[in-house]
């Protein structure tokens, strides 16, 4: 919502961990092979495109979009982004996506690590009852606790909310409220710059 109202282009980091999640599985690479995984990131044929406005990693030209979002896959993308030489390659992957232009990116470390220079930085939170009810109402069961305390203890890029950044606790807002405001504040600090 918020790329569409500023005309930005919207990257979903997280649908491009789980494309590689996809991958390796498929692969019948093991996500506890690190050095493995790796050599998959080397290797692997991806391409960045856009498509009507959000950015997608297509692999050999194809971009798995419902098998990305299985309950399978949910539980195998912690622990293959936990792996370090894959957030690096994904840290290029997802800063090469200013090639489409200004982007809106959703993702666990895009302040504090992917783009941690820029002015336009929001962390969204909301509690874990709220967070686990829109989760299974999208179809996915993930323990988010769990990968709550996976994410803020990895060694690579741990969550964390990056200095700057407005925290917008969505727990009672709907989604076109958080939108309103997060573009709302994008202006103000737009004005502000100029």
């Amino acid at each position: 919502m918020v790329a569409k109202a500023l005309g930005y282009v919207y990257v979903d980091t997280g649908a491009m961990y789980r494309t590689l999640a996809w991958f390796c599985d498929k692969s019948g690479l093991d996500a506890s092979d690190e050095p493995g995984l790796g050599l998959a990131c080397r290797k692997w044929k991806t391409k960045l495109i856009c498509i009507d406005g959000a950015v997608r990693l297509l692999v050999n030209n194809y971009y798995p979009e419902k098998e990305i979002r299985t309950p399978e896959i949910s539980h195998l993308v912690s622990q293959v982004a936990m792996v370090a030489p894959v957030r690096e390659w994904m840290l290029q992957k997802q800063r090469e996506c200013v090639k489409f232009g200004s982007l809106v990116v959703e993702g666990r470390d895009i302040g504090s690590y992917v783009f941690p220079d820029t002015n336009f930085k929001f962390y969204l939170e909301a509690n874990l009852t709220e967070r686990s009810r829109r989760r299974k109402a999208e179809g996915i069961r993930d323990n988010l606790k769990a990968r709550d305390h996976r994410d803020t203890r990895r060694s690579v890029a741990p969550l964390r909310i990056a200095m700057g950044a407005m925290r917008i606790d969505t727990s009672a807002l709907s989604p076109e409220t958080v939108s309103r405001l997060i573009v709302q504040e994008f202006g103000r600090r737009r004005r502000s710059e100029d």
